[in-house]
């Protein structure tokens, strides 16, 4: 006699607590990116992960703590990415171009992100997001400072131009995030998909050409290196589509 197989455990319960969790945090950032932290609902959460709202909250402990654990997962992979361009062994040139490049695919793989910190950063505008200073003080300082560090090195080696680099990083963050933002509304002026592999292959080419433009001693030998570095990043991204962007969804009245 046959012993019984065992049962796979059902994802929405504790028996497949990573399956369940991912599918939490995946639900959980489409519904704050279109809804807003204010607006979100923990039971449309919970029906979009195929989970009761009792494992939601045996996993999260509020919306708060959720809304966190979401912007969390994202930065803790953006740093480790971008950290690993800007400290790499290759000439000063190549890192910027490269991080920048690694910087603007963070978001294209992941476009609900910039959606998302766009509202935080409106919130904390009304003084009311708890979580700016965090994410700032763990994740974005570290990478400012080390972007930073790499325009002066470049900058005394004579590779830019004399630039204020508290000036060039936050811009290179603002040309790769801002495309995203606005995707909605170039759709509709452009009428073509922004999310497309030749729409965002083209921007990502259009960011590293420009950044080369505005920084490089030599303007020729860093437009061929932008030129390059998007060749490549280009074919690396030629296997398959980006993931769906943020779309709006019909739905019953919220209660």
């Amino acid at each position: 006699m046959e012993s019984p197989q065992p049962v796979s455990p059902r994802l929405g319960t504790r028996r497949q607590p990573e399956a369940s969790r991912d599918a939490i945090l995946k639900a959980a950032l489409a519904e704050f990116a279109q809804e807003g932290l204010a607006g979100a609902r923990m039971d449309a959460m919970a029906a979009a992960a195929g989970v009761n709202k009792a494992l939601l909250y045996y996993y999260f402990r509020d919306k708060d703590s959720l809304y966190g654990a979401v912007l969390d997962r994202f930065f803790v992979g953006l740093t480790a990415r971008v950290m690993a361009e800007l400290d790499s062994p290759a000439p000063a040139g190549e890192r910027l171009l490269r991080y920048t490049a690694t910087h603007f695919d963070c978001i294209a793989e992941s476009p609900h992100y910039a959606r998302l910190f766009q509202g935080e950063l409106m919130n904390a505008g009304r003084g009311g997001s708890p979580h700016l200073t965090r994410i700032a003080e763990q994740y974005i300082r570290p990478i400012a400072m080390r972007l930073i560090a790499l325009l002066e090195q470049g900058t005394s080696s004579g590779e830019f131009r004399a630039v204020d680099p508290l000036q060039i990083a936050p811009s290179i963050a603002a040309i790769n995030v801002h495309y995203f933002v606005i995707a909605p509304v170039a759709r509709k002026l452009f009428h073509r998909d922004p999310y497309s592999l030749e729409a965002v292959g083209q921007r990502r080419a259009a960011v590293l050409d420009f950044v080369a433009a505005g920084l490089f001693t030599d303007r020729n030998a860093g437009l061929r290196l932008a030129a390059e570095v998007a060749r490549q990043e280009n074919r690396r991204h030629e296997s398959g589509p980006l993931p769906e962007p943020v779309r709006r969804r019909t739905r019953g009245k919220r209660k």
